[in-house]
């Protein structure tokens, strides 16, 4: 019996590692074992609904084969819950891949945010590899495809952020989405209450709520941020592009979605748009970042149900 299988962990049984994240809604540890996972810890286990995250658990065991590749690939996706006296305190994922972490001039490890693609390269962290302009329109694919691929799945994923997108260019462009137990089912609740990040909000958006037109304005931020290397670029403000990121046909497109983002909501470009005005050049393929090994854990560490209920997809 292995985490994959989505089977509740005692968290008596986990053998934690040091603190290596520290968020506004939990603590991330590591766990010492085969597979290299990650064990998030709620601040506040009383506020988690629990049910809601056996169901986002349940969703990844019932994707065919190659679906749940892919989320393993693109997704730090809760694996599993964590409990503790009948209470759910966490849950277990696996790591970012190596290629999407840098070290410092100090040998701390860090991961490779999209925050490194919105500014200009500092000093301080040089060992970032910076993205050709035909890289850094692949990346952008990436995300828009990733996103396009979670709405198909029934998904709305909430908090799209500089700080929960990594990135990779070696050996190729491949994104990474965290925080995924934020993302919720259509016409289900959140696990916890929805968490924003400060000039990454829908400003139409009822504070503390996320739709499916929410991501589709914070995917137009990424575009636009991304492609324009500026961390403060909205719709409706001018779209000042990198050199060379798209040619004169891709450019009219993209800023024709960028002004229509800035509208009513119900009136924002879908994905599928964002698609079809980025397509149509020669590109650099998108590479999949390889997950880490999958861990073989000790049967008798489990004792929690098995999560099999169906889970509905759609809203």
């Amino acid at each position: 019996m292995t985490a994959d299988e989505g089977v509740d962990v005692p968290l008596a049984g986990l053998s934690l590692e040091d603190r290596i994240g520290d968020g506004g809604q939990g603590e991330v540890f590591g766990v010492a074992g085969p597979g290299r996972l990650l064990y998030k810890s709620y601040r506040e286990p009383h506020k988690v609904d629990g049910e809601v995250l056996a169901e986002l658990v349940a969703l990844r065991q019932q994707l065919a084969a190659a679906e749940r590749d892919r989320l393993d690939r693109e997704t730090a996706w809760p694996l599993c819950r964590v409990v503790d006296g009948g209470r759910v305190t966490g849950f277990l994922m696996r790591r970012a891949p190596d290629s999407m972490t840098w070290r410092t001039g100090r040998g701390d490890t860090r991961l490779i945010e999209l925050s490194y693609l919105l500014r200009e390269p500092k000093a301080a962290w040089q060992a970032v590899p910076q993205p050709s302009p035909a890289e850094r329109y692949a990346l952008v694919v990436a995300v828009v495809e990733l996103l396009a691929w979670m709405h198909s799945l029934g998904l709305v994923v909430g908090d799209v952020s500089q700080a929960n997108v990594l990135w990779t260019v070696r050996p190729g462009p491949a994104v990474h989405l965290l925080d995924c137990d934020g993302v919720r089912m259509a016409g289900r609740p959140p696990v916890l209450d929805q968490a924003d990040t400060p000039d990454w909000h829908d400003p139409l958006a009822t504070p503390g709520t996320v739709t499916v037109d929410s991501d589709r304005y914070k995917a137009a931020l990424v575009v636009g941020r991304v492609l324009g290397q500026d961390p403060y670029l909205a719709p409706g403000s001018p779209l000042p592009l990198l050199p060379g990121v798209l040619d004169e046909r891709r450019e009219n497109a993209v800023r024709a979605l960028w002004q229509q983002a800035a509208g009513p909501q119900g009136t924002r470009p879908h994905l599928g748009q964002w698609r079809t005005a980025l397509a149509g050049r020669e590109t650099i393929k998108l590479m999949a970042a390889s997950p880490a090994p999958r861990p073989a854990v000790d049967r008798s560490k489990f004792d929690g149900p098995r999560q099999r209920g169906r889970v509905s997809l759609r809203e």
